[in-house]
């Protein structure tokens, strides 16, 4: 074989072994599936203190996204919640500043609806490296049925849920290969007309914790985390805003 012929080989072969190499892109659709000892939304009860099973999947592209994800409940005929969103993600500074904004339908799919907890909210969220500040603005009639519920036990008008608003801030810092702290605080500020006719006060939640992500050692996608999680306002919401202590398993596919 010739000079030019072995170089040749040589070339390819070392531009065949580069392309095994490279990273193979990522997959669009991503899922997850969790079991949690409690389900808190916004540091209240879902579940009546009892475990839930979890699970969801993403479809991303181009910084568009939507998915889905449902849950285990206790507080409707269904016992279950169903959600729906999408949404796009962008950069403002890359790998330091980044915002994200979108709509999420929460769907119970209930027998009887005499109160209709479906709620449809839109958001916006900023994350700067390990701090996230995300707003969420209520713009369907109602607000998880609280409206409902006092017109059927009152009578008259319907109050309003719409513009019902929750911020929420939150940090998730990796002290260590696999180990991040995460805690968090909210603040939901019902509506006028939840707030004065139907007489919910406006109430803070709050969560401090841990998640150990497995696959850091092991690479097989599974996690576990352990968080003290709660809300204030006891006196008027009772045990669903009782501070507990939740064990989450999860798992991505």
């Amino acid at each position: 074989m010739t000079k030019s012929l072995l170089i040749l080989a040589a070339a390819s072969v070392l531009s065949a072994a580069a392309r095994a190499e490279d990273p193979a892109p990522p997959v669009p659709l991503t899922g997850n599936i969790a079991i949690t000892s409690n389900y808190k939304y916004r540091g209240q009860d879902q579940g009546n203190n009892k475990p839930a099973i979890q699970g969801g999947f993403d479809f991303t592209k181009d910084g568009f996204y939507v998915g889905t994800w449902a849950s285990s409940i206790g507080f409707t005929n269904a016992g279950m919640e169903w959600d729906f969103y999408g949404g796009y993600k962008g950069d403002i500074i890359k790998d330091a500043l980044s915002y994200d904004v979108g709509i999420l339908q929460y769907y119970y799919p209930q027998k009887d609806k005499t109160v209709d907890f479906n709620t449809t909210e839109i958001y916006g969220a900023v994350t700067w490296t390990f701090l996230t500040a995300k707003y969420s603005h209520t713009v369907s009639k109602d607000y998880f049925g609280y409206g409902d519920a006092y017109q059927i036990a009152n009578g008259g008008a319907r109050p309003s849920g719409r513009n019902t608003g929750y911020l929420d801030l939150s940090a998730n810092y990796e002290v260590v290969k696999g180990l991040t702290l995460n805690g968090h605080v909210g603040y939901t500020r019902y509506a006028g007309d939840l707030k004065d006719t139907v007489g919910l006060p406006n109430y803070t939640d709050y969560k401090l914790g841990a998640t150990y992500d497995l696959s850091a050692v092991a690479g097989n996608g599974v996690s576990v985390a352990a968080a003290v999680v709660g809300a204030n306002k006891k006196n008027f919401y009772g045990d669903v805003n009782k501070t507990r202590f939740i064990v989450t398993l999860s798992k991505s596919l």
